[in-house]
């Protein structure tokens, strides 16, 4: 394949936005397959899935772009594992559904596994010499927990205590032990649009006063804050006099802020979007070069404050971003339109994502 390089200049002030192409052109899309997403740490979802030993859940992470079997388990002495789903003998997927199982076996031809991954069994294997060896074994994939979150990454390039730093620091006052996913309240969207232009407007405030009129009256543009981490963003929306914020320790670095919410977004696909009611993860998966299925998924520690403030109205909201995206995607295809600049002021998230695509695509 021929790679159609490009660069993103560090001086947000003389830089241009990434190419109109790397919306559109398939190859491009292949590249980040194993370039981006095989390479960063992905959300895999909570400890519920597998909260006791012997729970096991298979799913397949990022479906359209990776399209890589895993299984998620909890061994006996309850530590918890990312393996591949691929049986190491014919590469069979080895469980097909969720359940509780004291071992791992493949209904194609028997062989078995531990919930750690290792080889047990398998039979009519008595003559092969030099088996078993340690290429019978699941394949482990590297997993990262934060409290109830569970991240995993295929070949990652940075430490997942690196990545999740930022959230670690600004919410470790959180009352976690509260939180419970809501099943009710998780909703798919369907986005006819790249991934990247979603992540481009989720990285910004600055089309807040022009797309979502009930953000704008709980929020205070003027004081909306952007920060950046190595791998990933931070935006601060400060609450108007009166909307809803958190009640933050004393001594936490944003004691005093009006602070309505917290935009934690980790490079390339993750948000952690947090609320005086609880958390709204959501999860960015390309399906096609043109196509991308969101996913909130909400988790609540306190119920009260669900229909209040910045964290209330979340599904027009993203509606609202839908419509906005899907129109800049028909925008970008344009013959006319090739890059454009950014705003110092408000798109510095934007740039500090286009700055690490082009350094994990390209090396630049």
């Amino acid at each position: 394949m021929r790679e159609r390089g490009f660069t993103i200049d560090p001086d947000i002030r003389v830089a241009k936005t990434l190419p109109a192409r790397v919306y559109s052109d398939p190859l491009l899309f292949d590249l980040q397959r194993e370039r981006v997403f095989a390479r960063t740490w992905q959300y895999a979802g909570h400890d519920d899935l597998i909260k006791v030993a012997g729970q096991v859940f298979p799913f397949t992470l990022m479906p359209g772009a990776l399209d890589e079997p895993l299984l998620l388990t909890r061994d006996a002495t309850d530590r918890t594992h990312c393996l591949s789903n691929v049986c190491t003998h014919r590469g069979t997927i080895v469980v097909e559904g969720a359940g509780h199982e004291q071992q791992l076996r493949c209904r194609y031809h028997g062989r078995r596994f531990a919930l750690d991954g290792r080889f047990h069994s398998m039979p009519e294997f008595e003559d092969t010499v030099g088996f078993p060896s340690p290429s019978d074994d699941l394949p482990h994939v590297a997993l990262g927990t934060w409290q109830r979150f569970l991240m995993v990454a295929l070949a990652p390039t940075m430490a997942f205590d690196d990545a999740i730093a930022p959230l670690r620091e600004r919410l470790s006052w959180a009352p976690f032990a509260q939180l419970a996913f809501d099943p009710n309240g998780a909703r798919d969207y369907l986005v006819n649009a790249n991934w990247a232009l979603y992540v481009d407007n989720y990285l910004e405030g600055f089309h807040i006063p022009y797309i979502h009129q009930s953000l704008a009256a709980a929020l205070d543009y003027g004081a909306y804050a952007v920060e950046l981490d190595r791998h990933g963003v931070v935006q601060l929306g400060i609450a108007k006099p009166g909307e809803p914020s958190f009640q933050l320790p004393q001594e936490h670095r944003d004691s005093g802020k009006r602070l309505a919410a917290y935009y934690f977004w980790l490079f390339p696909t993750t948000m952690f979007n947090v609320y005086p009611w609880g958390i709204s993860v959501n999860v960015v998966v390309p399906l096609a070069v043109d196509r991308t299925r969101v996913s909130f998924l909400p988790f609540v520690w306190d119920a009260t404050q669900r229909d209040l403030g910045a964290g209330s109205g979340l599904d027009r909201v993203e509606r609202e971003d839908e419509a906005v995206v899907e129109a800049v995607q028909r925008g970008v295809r344009s013959r006319l339109y090739d890059r454009g600049r950014y705003s110092p002021a408000r798109e510095a998230g934007v740039h500090h994502f286009h700055r690490l695509l082009a350094e994990f695509m390209f090396g630049s």
